[in-house]
């Protein structure tokens, strides 16, 4: 065993979290050491975000070419040709992989290759080597989650084989119709496979205002991509012809393939976080709103504290413990202040609390719902969708929440107003460029705040 090295700061895991983390504290001047058994970057960057929206912006494409005569673009889409999508979307994780590598190859970091064990609160041992860190950072991230009764492997796969698959699919079964399945099913039928999603919820992306889960059911609909809802899983069979799938109730349902997009669960299993005295939930590491853990010198950040699973959640609470260590008493991240994006077609975005939430937490609020049918742009584009503002009442903006095609571009503003405490009456002087899909939220909060142009109050 080598002697131990000393760090100011040990991270474990090197994804979104783990090398915000690392560069920041190598910013401030802080000795840091990043263990990593896989690739710098994580799920987020190989395996997540990045080759998803690779493959969406793929799907918008052949959306764009089949639709194309509807603005007297004759057009007729030839075939999907996977393996040129996959080397597309292969280059563009490579493009920035290499751009990051750099970043980190530039700065101060100890980048330590191999699978990382906590033998103690201080130290990390990896590759026969110990690292010991004044405070030590856990960013494991976390791993798709399957089903009791669902065996991975054939026709039943997680993300991450459906992101290299070198076909499309004829058919497609996909459990959970939260932001992983209705973004694989929003792809695969852009590609022209039959696709059926099962929920056991109510909704589609349960967790969203309903506003956004009806509006994306009438949007699925229309798209004929069919969907079960308060549909459970019970069993599944595969054989070389395909996957039958028996739902509880009796109905059973075939297709080529089967997506289990249940969620993701925390990769805290086999770490030692336990035996170093951490304490766990269910796999889930909690921490305090300094993200420090139930010992004092071991942070959490990412997927493996509980709350949203986003990977610029993880960037956002890695930069924080950096200038938490280095003693600058940064803001704490909180969760509703975090904007979230649903990348199918059409695009899901929002931020801050929905109206049932606001309800619960101020008692009365107002909202507004504008239609995206009054905004030029997305006339233009041809997409249908809303933009609905939640304020405390008479007070200011807790939630702003929207569905149309592009409206992800939007929630950087939101994010804005809500993060401010904005009043509807500050956001309703700002200019929006016309024609924007921007010019939503502005609209929206004239109405708001009392002086509706292209609206009814």
């Amino acid at each position: 065993m080598a002697d131990g090295t000393q760090y100011d700061v040990v991270i474990l895991g090197a994804g979104s979290g783990g090398y915000a983390c690392a560069l920041r504290c190598a910013q401030l001047g802080l000795k840091v050491a990043m263990v990593e058994k896989d690739k710098v970057g994580g799920t987020c960057l190989h395996y997540g975000c990045i080759p998803t929206k690779a493959l969406l912006h793929a799907a918008a494409v052949a959306d764009e070419v089949n639709h194309g005569a509807a603005v007297g673009v004759n057009a007729t889409l030839d075939a999907i040709d996977m393996p040129a999508v996959n080397k597309y979307k292969d280059s563009v994780v490579a493009g920035l992989y290499k751009g990051l590598q750099g970043l980190v190859g530039h700065a101060a970091i100890d980048v330590v290759e191999g699978e990382g064990k906590l033998v103690a609160a201080d130290t990390v041992e990896v590759a026969g080597q110990r690292l010991t860190g004044k405070f030590v950072v856990l960013a494991t991230g976390s791993y798709p989650r399957s089903l009791p009764g669902l065996e991975i492997g054939g026709r039943v796969m997680t993300s991450l084989e459906a992101l290299s698959l070198d076909h499309v699919p004829a058919s497609a079964i996909v459990i959970g119709g939260s932001v992983i399945g209705v973004e694989f099913a929003s792809v695969w039928k852009s590609f022209g496979t039959d696709v059926t999603i099962i929920e056991a919820l109510p909704h589609l992306v349960p967790l969203e205002d309903d506003i956004l889960s009806k509006g994306l059911e009438r949007a699925f609909r229309k798209r004929k991509i069919d969907f079960k809802l308060n549909a459970r899983f019970e069993a599944v069979t595969q054989d070389e012809n395909g996957v039958d799938v028996t739902l509880e109730g009796g109905d059973t349902l075939q297709a080529e393939i089967l997506l289990v997009a249940v969620g993701r669960g925390p990769s805290s299993q086999g770490f030692g976080f336990e035996e170093a005295g951490i304490t766990m939930d269910r796999g889930w590491v909690p921490t305090d709103e300094r993200l420090r853990t139930s010992v004092s010198n071991v942070f959490a950040i990412g997927d493996l504290v509980p709350g949203l699973q986003l990977a610029h959640r993880g960037f956002a609470h890695g930069i924080f413990v950096a200038e938490e260590i280095a003693g600058q008493s940064p803001m704490p991240v909180i969760d509703s202040g975090i904007p979230r994006v649903t990348y199918c077609e059409p695009e899901i975005a929002s931020v801050g609390l929905t109206e049932k939430q606001a309800v619960e937490k101020y008692g009365e609020v107002d909202t507004y719902e504008y239609n995206l049918a009054g905004n030029g742009k997305s006339k233009i584009l041809g997409t249908a969708g809303v933009v609905k503002y939640v304020r405390e009442k008479d007070g200011p903006v807790v939630g702003v929440h929207m569905m149309g095609t592009r409206m992800g571009e939007q929630v950087g503003e939101a994010s804005l107003i809500v993060n401010w405490d904005a009043y509807p009456e500050d956001v309703a002087q700002f200019i929006h460029p016309h024609p924007t899909q921007n010019e939503s939220l502005g609209e929206a909060a004239l109405a708001l705040a009392g002086k509706p142009l292209h609206s009814h109050n």
